[in-house]
C-alpha cells in the first residue's frame, strides 16, 4: 500500500508538472522539439539526516524520501548554461523513538517509554515545491545544477505501529495521527545537483526547523540522494 500510494503521488504530480508548464495552443497542445528539450521531468529518492535532535532523541539511520518533479528550462543565449523553475513534491520521513502525544500542548510528541514495545515511528512530511534552478550542461552530458526551494507543508502526519498505549489493549495498535499543531509549513533551503546524462546525485540543505519556535525543537534535514531524469 505505501509503495501505491506514493506511486499514485508521484504519477500525480508529474502530470500536474505537465499540465501546468506546457504551453498550449487553441484547444490542442502543441509541443514542438524546442519545448520538449526545455521540460525536464525526474522522480528520485533521498535519505534525510536530523540535525539538532534534542538530548535522548534518535533517528533511525536511513530515513528514506521520494522527491518527484517537472521544471522548464530558459536557456541563457548560446551558452551551456540555464535557468529552470517548476514543480515538485518531496515527501520527507522522520524515524525515531517518539510517539504522538495529543494532549500535550507545546511539542506533541514523547520519548517512547522503555516499557512500550513498537515496530514503528515515524513522522511523515510532504511538501509541495517550487524549485528555482541554475544549470550548467556540457556536449558530454555531464550535468549540474545549483538552486533553491521553497516549500508548503500538506497532509503532515504520525504513524504508530505498536503496543496499545491509547486503550491499553492487548492488541497491535496501528494508527495515524493528522492533528498535529506546532509544525512548520513552510520548508526552504538551497539544492545541488551533478550527474551524467539521466543519472544525478542530489543534495538539500534546509535552513528551517520542522517545528514552530515555541516548541524550543529546532531540528532540520540535510537530504543525500539521487534523481533519474530521463526527459
Amino acid at each position: 500500500m505505501k509503495i501505491l500510494k506514493h506511486s499514485l503521488i508521484s504519477l500525480t504530480a508529474a502530470a500536474l508538472c505537465i499540465l501546468i508548464l506546457v504551453p498550449h495552443t487553441g484547444r490542442a497542445q502543441v509541443v514542438n522539439e524546442s519545448t520538449k528539450k526545455r521540460i525536464s521531468i525526474g522522480v528520485g529518492a533521498f535519505t534525510d539526516f536530523w540535525l539538532k535532535t534534542p538530548d535522548g532523541m534518535k533517528t533511525r539511520t536511513i530515513n528514506q524520501g521520494i522527491n518527484v518533479f517537472g521544471t522548464y528550462n530558459l536557456p541563457l543565449g548560446k551558452s551551456n548554461f540555464s535557468f529552470a523553475i517548476g514543480l515538485s513534491i518531496s515527501i520527507h520521513n522522520l524515524y525515531w523513538n517518539y510517539r504522538f502525544q495529543a494532549d500535550s500542548l507545546n511539542f506533541q510528541f514523547v520519548k517512547i517509554e522503555d516499557d512500550l514495545g513498537y515496530n514503528r515511528s515515524k513522522l511523515t512530511l510532504p511538501y509541495v515545491e517550487i524549485p528555482i534552478e541554475f544549470r550548467l550542461k556540457t556536449k558530454s552530458k555531464f550535468s549540474m545544477g545549483v538552486g533553491f526551494k521553497v516549500g508548503y507543508m500538506v497532509y503532515a502526519h504520525a504513524k504508530w505501529v505498536g503496543d496499545d498505549y491509547l486503550f491499553n489493549s492487548n492488541n497491535t495498535l496501528k494508527a495515524s495521527f493528522k492533528d498535529i499543531k506546532n509544525l512548520e509549513k513552510f520548508a526552504y533551503g538551497p539544492t545541488l545537483r551533478f550527474g551524467y546524462r539521466w543519472f544525478h546525485v542530489t543534495g538539500y540543505y534546509s535552513l528551517s526547523s520542522i517545528f514552530q519556535k515555541g516548541t524550543k525543537v529546532d531540528m532540520y534535514p540535510i537530504s543525500v540522494g539521487f534523481v533519474l531524469m530521463p526527459f
